[in-house]
């Protein structure tokens, strides 16, 4: 085995190990901060023309968007049936993203819906962790 194979595998084996450990609140903010970078990576992607790079891209974050949904019981709570609107909305903008090459319209979902929500959960993990509310820092 190579050195290089052998850290790919340490690597590999770190990452299984930190998602089996892991809380339910530490993967949402695991899933969240992965749609961000998949929606980041397919903006930059589209600005540059690279709709091959930008497709894969938009394809796994559709993928953590349906993965959200499908976790998503609406019946726990009250905002549940918005977010999960919300969900379905943001799907259907990858999707026009990826099918008209559209940074914008990706830099929209990434900006305006991802990022604020990935912040979110963040801070509601972080609470749950301390059992006090957590405030942002100004």
């Amino acid at each position: 085995m190579t050195a290089m194979t052998s850290r790919s595998a340490q690597a590999n084996r770190y990452l299984s190990d930190s998602l089996a450990t892991a809380s339910p609140a530490a993967l949402l903010v695991m899933l969240y901060d992965r749609l961000v970078l998949d929606l980041q990576r397919a903006e930059d992607a589209q600005r540059v023309g690279d709709r091959e790079t930008a497709h894969t891209n938009l394809i796994h974050a559709q993928d953590i968007v349906r993965e959200l949904q499908v976790g998503l019981d609406v019946t726990k709570w009250d905002g549940g049936p918005g977010l999960m609107a919300l969900y379905t909305w943001m799907v259907q903008e990858l999707v026009a993203a990826n099918l008209t090459g559209d940074a914008e319209r990706t830099a929209a979902v990434r900006v305006d819906t991802a990022e604020p929500l990935a912040e979110a959960w963040r801070q509601a993990a972080l609470e749950n962790l301390s059992g006090a509310p957590v405030t942002a820092a100004p």
